[in-house]
């Protein structure tokens, strides 16, 4: 359940991922993005990339590999208590380019802001792409560790109206 926010009477600061029930165990390792790059890391930096809130952590797998995956792969989402101490927040004002925060494929300026923020800062909040009004949480786990703390795992589950509606609407 996703935390209240603190004038509700929540106290947590949570980030959220998603990801194959396979690589549960290794959730906090940044496999993905050391071997390939991601939008905010270059390749060879162990990024973990997760989001503030449940539902943008869906979007972010979803953009990537659909919904039908979603619903015929099993999925873990995980939670885990971040300490608010050290996180830094990116603006989108502060974005050298503004273009890094619209859909398509990463640029090396980009990967290098990302890594230079990662490199200063044990945690970074910065505006996601697929859901703008949203945020993501990167971070690297060896420059957290002990600032962070897993707080559940539990299988996703797909509301299957996503992918009915999806196919429906790709038939028109």
């Amino acid at each position: 359940m996703t935390p209240l926010p603190a004038p509700l009477g929540g106290s947590e600061l949570v980030a959220w991922r998603l990801d194959q029930s396979k690589y549960a165990t290794t959730w906090d390792s940044g496999e993905g993005a050391f071997l390939v790059g991601g939008r905010w890391n270059s390749r060879g930096v162990r990024a973990v990339y997760c989001s503030i809130d449940p539902a943008t952590a869906i979007l972010e797998v979803a953009v990537h590999k659909g919904f039908r995956a979603l619903d015929m792969v099993p999925h873990v989402m995980t939670a885990a208590t971040i300490d608010p101490v050290g996180v830094f927040v990116v603006e989108p004002g502060t974005v050298p380019n503004l273009n890094w925060l619209r859909p398509g494929i990463p640029s090396a300026g980009q990967q290098a802001f990302g890594d230079e923020l990662l490199a200063k800062h044990r945690f970074v909040v910065i505006p996601s792409v697929v859901s703008t009004a949203s945020w993501n949480l990167i971070f690297i786990a060896s420059s957290a560790a002990g600032s962070y703390k897993l707080r559940s795992q539990e299988p996703f589950a797909l509301d299957t109206r996503i992918r009915r509606d999806a196919e429906t609407h790709s038939r028109r």
